[in-house]
């Protein structure tokens, strides 16, 4: 590989850019690539914590920015905004890839514009499976890419049976690991101290809308609150996505504003978060953080509603409906109930960087044609 190859990473969420960091940071410090970032989304809300702040200080260079949000009953409008956006971007940065995390509209936006104008795709955490509406973006950035690095070989084989090309799918692992190693994470007080939390002991709660149940979200955030506010236990909440529903949660959650158990965030630094999850009781709510994140630490999740259906399979993870009882049920079980030592395999071993990097910089991914062809299996 003679001259640079100009990549662009997209970014739209806290969470995404957390699984992205590690493939930036190994990257941009190579001489072989010419690495831009493309920062949307969550990143540029005020409401949100303005996380577009955190790439700045993990110290990235070429950091683009644009403003898409319309508001969070508008995710198609969203999409169409952020088409816009990125291809005029893309027209004037021409790169040889583009590099897409997940299952948000930011991501469809950027394959849809890559796909579009012959420019290699790269989705990573293709092929897995959720109980939203997140599922069927996520499935339809796939169809629009054309690479595919995975989590693991479940994923491969999903990607597989979805007429992907066995040779554009390559595992390695959950990049979000290469930064959850103990020793890489700052230490507890640090993190207390900066945020000003003040509870020895303490949970994680996070609860994003499931689209596809708009008409119960506000019922389901009062029993979440509720349930919360009887377990009397201390709280570290931290805001949903920016998704259709994430307006009558945030409405449920200005109960607990002045109440002295809770300690309410838009947003916490991708590393600060994952120390508070690795001291953390247990973590309660939907987030992919319980199911991925959480089990990593042996943190006990109590997982709430359809939101990762399928998705959960660590045992020290329990999944229980919407009401109160069996949520303080669950609450109390964590609390008497020693933690397993779970073995995770299935997002790889923390070297998803190293992959990735060795990845491009062989030949083989370059020379991959922008024209797909369904694979019958």
């Amino acid at each position: 590989m003679s001259k640079q190859k100009k990549i662009v990473f997209l970014t739209g969420t806290r969470a995404d850019f957390g699984k992205l960091k590690s493939l930036i940071k190994i990257t941009q410090e190579s001489p072989k690539f010419n690495v831009q970032i493309f920062a949307t989304g969550m990143h540029l809300d005020e409401k949100y914590g303005l996380t577009v702040n955190e790439i700045y200080k993990s110290g990235f260079n070429n950091i683009a920015t644009f403003i898409n949000h319309v508001g969070a009953e508008y995710m198609d409008r969203t999409l169409a905004k952020t088409i816009q956006g990125f291809s005029e971007y893309i027209a004037n940065q021409n790169p040889d890839l583009i590099v897409v995390h997940g299952d948000r509209v930011e991501a469809l936006a950027g394959a849809i514009v890559g796909s579009l104008n012959n420019i290699l795709v790269a989705h990573i955490e293709g092929g897995e499976v959720s109980g939203t509406i997140d599922e069927l973006i996520r499935h339809s950035v796939s169809k629009l890419s054309h690479l595919h690095l995975v989590s693991n070989d479940e994923a491969k084989k999903r990607l597989i049976q979805m007429g992907e090309l066995k040779s554009s799918v390559y595992v390695i692992g959950s990049p979000d690991l290469d930064l959850m190693n103990p020793s890489k994470l700052p230490d507890l007080n640090l993190v207390k101290e900066y945020y000003d939390i003040p509870f020895k002991e303490f949970a994680i709660a996070m609860y994003h809308p499931v689209t596809t149940e708009f008409k119960n979200v506000k019922k389901q955030s009062k029993i979440f609150v509720d349930s919360l506010i009887a377990s009397n236990k201390n709280y570290i909440l931290i805001y949903p996505n920016n998704d259709l529903g994430t307006v009558e949660i945030l409405q449920e959650y200005k109960r607990l504003e002045s109440n002295s158990k809770f300690k309410i965030f838009p947003s916490l630094r991708f590393e600060y978060f994952l120390k508070l999850l690795s001291k953390s009781e247990f973590i309660i709510g939907n987030s992919s953080a319980g199911v991925r994140e959480a089990p990593f630490y042996n943190v006990p999740t109590i997982d709430v509603g359809t939101r990762q259906n399928n998705r959960a399979k660590a045992n020290t993870i329990i999944n229980v409906l919407f009401d109160k009882k069996e949520i303080l049920k669950s609450i109390d079980f964590c609390n008497t109930t020693k933690k397993n030592v779970v073995e995770l395999h299935e997002f790889g071993k923390g070297n998803s960087d190293k992959l990735f990097c060795d990845l491009l910089a062989s030949k083989t991914i370059w020379e991959v044609d922008c024209q797909k062809q369904f694979q019958d299996l």
